[in-house]
């Protein structure tokens, strides 16, 4: 359990796909102008990487080396072509607003990166941890930024019709906030917070570790 939770952490903080390894940010910064988009971008791509991410580990050893790559993106591609429908069915205002990056998960970096660097050598149980993993961490950071650039860019954030918060009438947000300057500007904070935190866990977990020995040291 610890080295599965360590995997799903890692995706979260360290390893995360937006914040550090810096992949998947053409469809971050289009479909973060709203909280109801990226939410449900967000959970489409935690449902396509780790459903994705449990059949490509469980073939791994049925999948010949060569032709690996075209069955992972026949993978994926069924996942995305469920999410695809469902939303089209179920969400049709969400749907239109996402548009062409729901089909686009297909060949997303973070999706089928994935599914080369982990899934396709590590067991279901550590893929699974993988998946959540990595699918939470984008999710996360891409509400966060459609959440901050929704609510200074428009005074509001709405979500399936509902207003959720806002600011008063007499509030008028910048519209760069909602282009692709302000959404850079923005994800740059981000970055450095991730990076900043990340630094402190590090070194506290250093410190952890150094207490850890020490005291044993002492013990013998």
């Amino acid at each position: 359990m610890s080295e599965w939770f360590s995997v799903f952490k890692r995706g979260l903080s360290v390893d995360n796909p937006l914040t550090v390894l810096m992949i998947g940010l053409c469809a971050t910064l289009a479909v973060s102008t709203k909280f109801e988009g990226a939410f449900f971008m967000g959970l489409a791509v935690i449902f396509v990487l780790t459903m994705s991410a449990i059949l490509v580990s469980f073939l791994r050893h049925v999948v010949p080396e060569k032709v690996r790559i075209p069955v992972f993106i026949v993978i994926i591609a069924s996942f995305v072509t469920i999410v695809d429908l469902m939303m089209k069915a179920f969400l049709p205002t969400v749907y239109d607003f996402l548009g062409v990056w729901i089909p686009l998960i297909v060949v997303n970096c973070i999706i089928l990166g994935r599914a080369e660097a982990f899934s396709y050598h590590k067991p279901v149980k550590l893929a699974i941890a993988d998946g959540l993993g990595m699918g939470i961490g984008f999710s996360a950071v891409i509400v966060v930024l459609a959440s901050i650039r929704e609510l200074l860019g428009s005074g509001q954030i709405v979500f399936l019709g509902t207003k959720i918060i806002g600011f008063p009438a007499w509030y008028k947000g910048p519209n760069i906030v909602l282009l692709f300057p302000g959404a850079f500007i923005i994800f740059g904070f981000m970055v450095a917070g991730a990076m900043a935190l990340n630094r402190r866990m590090s070194a506290r977990q250093v410190q952890t570790s150094q207490r850890c020995t020490i005291e044993e040291g002492g013990g013998s």
